[in-house]
């Protein structure tokens, strides 16, 4: 089991959208956000639900802003242990995000592929003919980074857990190792997150003088279906809500 460090347990706002970020078509903003880019991950078909899950949520838990009811959550695959905030509506929202890739990744077999969570600050702004008065300002963006392989395929089922076909001698050994090394893959993405939130914290905006929970929101970015929509998404977004920061 990872053992998070102690700290208050707090809770988010949050939105989740199918955007790409400026990053990802080789732009680079010029003010106050953190970047983190999470190590390459190769896993399987069947493996991407249960990794997605364990990874966004741990952010998630990390970085929300409002009471919560934590609840840990063991691995089905992996013997790992992670927290998720304790809210149903948010484990909906990620799992609908985790479908769109899922979706994504069976009609793009083969490609190594990034997902990024983005937190950012919602701001009024005077209006102007190509923006509207809302602005978004980015304050952290992680980097999820996954290889899906196309190896065996698991059995067809209602479970996404479930056991690969053996098609032959020394599969079994050879899938055994496999899943160890992702599983200390894992391991070492989740203490990833737990340093980079303990060590990057002068760049968390104040939070909002509001009554109950407190939050900031955030977005959920996945592929696009295509290089030419990508492109147009991501023009669309900079003109609605302006250009998000980093640090370089």
């Amino acid at each position: 089991m990872i053992g998070y460090p102690s700290h208050q347990y707090i809770n988010s706002f949050y939105t989740i959208e199918s955007r790409p970020t400026l990053s990802s078509l080789g732009f680079h903003p010029i003010m106050n956000c953190e970047v983190c880019q999470l190590k390459e991950l190769e896993l399987e078909h069947f493996e991407i639900r249960e990794v997605l899950r364990c990874i966004l949520h741990t952010i998630v838990f990390h970085r929300a802003l409002g009471l919560v009811r934590p609840k840990d959550v063991d691995l089905e695959l992996f013997d790992l242990t992670y927290v998720q905030c304790g809210e149903a509506e948010l484990e909906k929202k990620i799992d609908e995000k985790i479908d769109q890739f899922v979706c994504w990744v069976e009609k793009h077999p083969n490609k190594k592929s990034q997902i990024c969570l983005s937190f950012y600050e919602v701001k009024n702004k005077q209006a102007s003919w190509f923006s509207n008065k809302i602005e978004r300002l980015y304050w952290e963006q992680w980097y999820i980074n996954l290889n899906v392989a196309q190896h065996l395929k698991a059995h067809s089922g209602k479970s996404y857990h479930s056991k690969v076909v053996d098609p032959g001698e020394g599969a079994l050994e050879d899938r055994n190792a496999r899943s160890a090394a992702l599983e200390a893959s894992l391991r070492e993405v989740l203490f990833q997150i737990i340093k980079f939130v303990n060590e990057k914290k002068d760049h968390v905006p104040p939070i909002p003088n509001l009554e109950g929970a407190v939050s900031f929101p955030y977005e959920i970015t996945i592929p696009s279906s295509s290089d030419s929509a990508f492109g147009m998404d991501m023009i669309k977004r900079m003109l609605q809500t302006g250009h998000p920061t980093m640090l370089s």
